[in-house]
């Protein structure tokens, strides 16, 4: 939670206008409530499960169109599928700055991801990784422009749960380091189609990287630590179960489920792991990371 002023328990990270009015809201709600024993630990994994959800809506409410676009759309529009897509991710976009939820600065990382997600579909879908269908005019060769938002999409959670946890972290990687793996990694999701898949290798210098690396994030009242790895593999899980649910909803198929949807394969967890990790280190160039206050002494 943050202060009344709208900014976060290290007092740096401004809150949007309609963040603070809900953060002054909880704070009437929690007041008085107890800091200890079962109802305070239920207190603070409601906030947590509150924070998580604001933090993604973005992507919560893209996969909501793309199932009801499965459920309801009708086969005969005259506006294609695919084009109503794009247009009800434009405005998801607008309404997230209209309202406030996302700043200007944190739009460059939604931007750069939206960029990066397309030139990467525009290859996968040419040497057959994927598919999408072919109706449609708002399109850039066999690529659908909504494609573009649900990378879109993972960067908005990422900016936005790095604001509203005040994440600090101790013993974080240098910024030129992170930097250096992730455009192998984005490097390596391209080349591995025409020479060696280099993905464990780049797996293991993540383990290296960050292995020691603990996250600081803050709940309600709780101040809580985890090792980051075990947060990537987390993410990595939560975007592959919502890439199954995409799937389903045919935004986009895999070679094998055109005849019917089937799961997406686990192993695409390899996949979805080391392109959070491009994720993470664009966030990095937005919000670099800060130790812990223990860590930097008090602020002033």
């Amino acid at each position: 939670m943050t202060d009344a002023a709208g900014f976060d328990a290290s007092g740096d990270r401004q809150l949007t206008r309609l963040e603070r009015a809900i953060d002054r809201a909880a704070h009437r709600v929690l007041a008085g409530k107890p800091d200890s024993g079962p109802r305070a630990v239920l207190i603070e994994c409601a906030v947590f499960l509150l924070k998580q959800a604001w933090a993604c809506i973005f992507g919560a409410l893209l996969l909501v169109v793309i199932v009801a676009a499965r459920l309801w759309y009708p086969d005969d529009a005259v506006l294609a599928r695919n084009d109503a897509l794009t247009i009800a991710a434009i405005l998801i976009q607008v309404g997230m700055l209209a309202f406030r939820l996302e700043s200007g600065r944190e739009l460059w990382v939604v931007v750069l991801f939206h960029l990066t997600g397309t030139a990467m579909e525009l290859f996968k879908t040419d040497v057959g990784s994927w598919s999408y269908d072919g109706d449609g005019v708002l399109r850039i060769a066999a690529v659908p422009l909504f494609s573009g938002f649900m990378y879109a999409a993972v960067g908005s959670y990422m900016v936005r749960v790095y604001r509203l946890h005040s994440l600090r972290f101790t013993r974080y990687p240098s910024i030129w380091a992170t930097t250096i793996v992730a455009v192998g990694i984005y490097a390596n999701f391209y080349a591995h189609h025409f020479i060696f898949d280099l993905r464990w290798v780049l797996l293991a210098l993540v383990i290296l990287l960050w292995g020691r690396t603990i996250m600081h994030f803050r709940v309600w009242r709780a101040e809580l630590r985890v090792p980051l790895l075990l947060v990537f593999i987390g993410v990595a899980l939560f975007i592959w179960l919502a890439e199954n649910i995409g799937t389903w909803g045919g935004a986009w198929l895999y070679p094998g489920q055109e005849d019917g949807w089937v799961m997406v394969s686990p192993q695409k967890l390899i996949a979805w792991f080391l392109l959070m990790i491009i994720s993470v280190v664009m966030v990095t160039w937005v919000y670099p990371p800060r130790a812990p206050v223990d860590d930097q002494g008090s602020r002033n």
